[in-house]
């Protein structure tokens, strides 16, 4: 079997489950795409925790106690429900949180998927911990499908504009997993050439000075719907598209689903 090793390069034990020394783990999580990914795993009745964001699967999570949001937890409510692991993200939740809660939480398992093959490790990682390698495999296989079927050299490369927040308008640079997987079918990401933020603020002025060949609007986190299609179009004079940004920025069994989403893009 091979190591278990984190993204800040922790090595994690299985977790071993016996009469005499442990009992079930006892998972929060604070990350909503792993969230869905323990779901998927088989292994929601060791969740205990989870932000209020994590939305899926629905009828799985409803039942799962919220503890605030993926960057202002609520810290003693965590500690009452006493867990054995914690899982978070290095780009959604705040470190000296985590920090934290690392002070009475045994186990902290940091994710940080940059690509989309990362997901094959995630999978891995998280069922070899928790005993679930058989479904693990499963997820990869099917990972694996998703992008083989995908074209390995798309026909053209277009120039787009990601946008993830307005009022400052924000996007994503090239090194963010959304970059990757738009990257795929040859759709790549500007973002202001001197800035060395991941999730930069930008200017129309300044994108419109390069040769943009669409915008995207994500669905998350902010809420842009078809409405701001249409304005931004009469604006900008480019075509405008509403994209799922859960489909292109969740990472976890939801990447699989992602790789089909983007396939679909792709002919578009």
């Amino acid at each position: 079997m091979s190591m278990l090793i984190d993204a800040l390069g922790t090595v994690h034990q299985p977790y071993v489950v016996n009469a005499g020394a442990a009992a079930e783990p006892r998972i929060v999580s604070l990350v909503p795409s792993i969230t869905e990914l323990v779901c998927e795993l088989g292994l929601s009745p060791c969740l205990v925790g989870r932000t209020g964001f994590c939305i899926h699967p629905k009828s799985v999570v409803q039942t799962i106690p919220k503890i605030g949001g993926t960057k202002d937890v609520n810290i003693e409510k965590i500690r009452k429900l006493a867990p054995t692991h914690l899982i978070v993200n290095i780009d959604e939740n705040e470190k000296p949180t985590v920090e934290a809660l690392a002070k009475f939480i045994p186990h902290v398992i940091v994710t940080h998927p940059l690509v989309p093959r990362d997901n094959l490790a995630l999978y891995q990682l998280l069922g070899g911990i928790f005993a679930a390698q058989e479904r693990a495999q499963e997820l990869c296989n099917q990972f694996e499908t998703a992008y083989a079927a995908l074209d390995p050299a798309p026909a053209s490369s277009q120039q787009v504009v990601y946008c993830i927040w307005q009022d400052p308008w924000m996007t994503v640079s090239r090194d963010t997993y959304i970059a990757a997987m738009l990257a795929l079918i040859g759709w790549q990401t500007w973002s202001p050439p001197n800035s060395i933020l991941r999730y930069p603020g930008f200017q129309w002025t300044s994108a419109m000075q390069h040769p943009i060949d669409r915008v995207l609007l994500s669905t998350e986190p902010y809420r842009f719907t078809e409405s701001h299609v249409d304005a931004l179009e009469k604006q900008l004079g480019l075509p405008v598209q509403l994209v799922d940004g859960e489909m292109l920025s969740w990472y976890g069994s939801r990447a699989i689903a992602g790789l089909q989403y983007l396939k679909q893009l792709s002919v578009q």
